[in-house]
């Protein structure tokens, strides 16, 4: 079955007009911006709502802004604006490598920030990267907005604490100092869901040794963070023997199924070796970003 199941279709004019649709027609309506993920469910009919809300003329939801110590993030921003921001870049190269492998040009022009997490996807890189960078989620419902961290957003595969009732409306990120982060990912062909993935975040003290740490995993059966990881390397200094032990351990802790993208021994393979690059490059990044504000 190709064909989606009869549904009304409704567009949104604004935040409020949506919450107010989604009030009004209950359980069985859904809203949708790019469609990329909702679209193919309802045409297989795992997905099956009465109503349809178009929220792609709610522009209000449409930014980024360094706020402070904040990276605001509006639940509309598509892929290619995030995947282009100078900001973003410099803040967090993170997101612009996960951008960089995000399906492809066409995707990533119409899909957006807020659909990726509330999608929850196991294979979906931003869920992992929001993870690492510790990102608050702010969703706005009829009772007001509430603050939710990412372990608190994302409750499992597909399942997010946003009610029925709710919007996302804006990603939160704090901004570290002498801090960076990288993203890598595998995957059998350009534009696939990832095989594995990894991405860490990493804060170096004075001395160089490593005093923040965040590492994630994509598509290997973890709940993102590999908290066994990030214990070993607080305090150490950046070396490959740590990286190494690092890789390891991120293989120990993933528990991946075997599929059509590859066997369980190749998935954990994928954990160790992914670890390291990610933690090898955001070490990297980190020392360089505190060598230009020393000079």
């Amino acid at each position: 079955m190709q064909i989606p199941a009869p549904f009304d279709y409704v567009r949104a004019s604004s935040v409020d007009n949506a919450l107010a649709l989604l009030d009004r027609h209950g359980a069985e309506s859904r809203v949708v911006a790019g469609g990329h993920s909702l679209l193919p469910m309802m045409k297989l009919r795992l997905a099956r709502p009465d109503w349809l809300i178009d929220i792609n003329d709610l522009f209000e939801l449409d930014y980024l802004l360094v706020d402070k110590d904040v990276l605001r993030i509006g639940a509309m921003t598509r892929h290619t604006t995030l995947l282009e921001s100078d900001d973003v870049k410099r803040l967090f190269p993170i997101i612009t490598d996960a951008e960089r492998v995000i399906a492809d040009p066409i995707v990533r022009n119409r899909g957006t920030i807020g659909g990726s997490l509330c999608q929850a996807d196991p294979a979906e890189d931003l869920s992992t990267v929001c993870h690492v960078l510790e990102a608050v989620a702010v969703v706005r419902g009829p009772a007001g907005e509430r603050m939710l961290s990412m372990a608190d957003f994302h409750r499992g595969p597909y399942e997010t604490a946003v009610a029925q009732n709710e919007l996302l409306i804006e990603v939160r990120i704090p901004i570290r100092s002498d801090s960076s982060s990288a993203y890598e990912k595998v995957e059998r062909r350009v534009g696939d869901w990832a095989v594995a993935a990894a991405g860490a975040s990493v804060s170096l003290d004075s001395a160089g040794a490593i005093s923040q740490v965040a590492v994630g995993l994509t598509a290997v059966g973890l709940d993102r963070n590999v908290t066994e990881v990030e214990a070993v390397l607080v305090g150490q200094a950046p070396t490959e023997e740590l990286f190494t032990e690092a890789g390891r351990l991120a293989s120990l802790a993933c528990d991946p199924l075997a599929d059509q993208r590859g066997p369980i021994d190749y998935k954990r393979h994928l954990a160790d070796e992914l670890t390291r690059r990610v933690l090898r490059a955001a070490c990297r990044r980190a020392a360089a970003s505190v060598s230009e504000i020393t000079i």
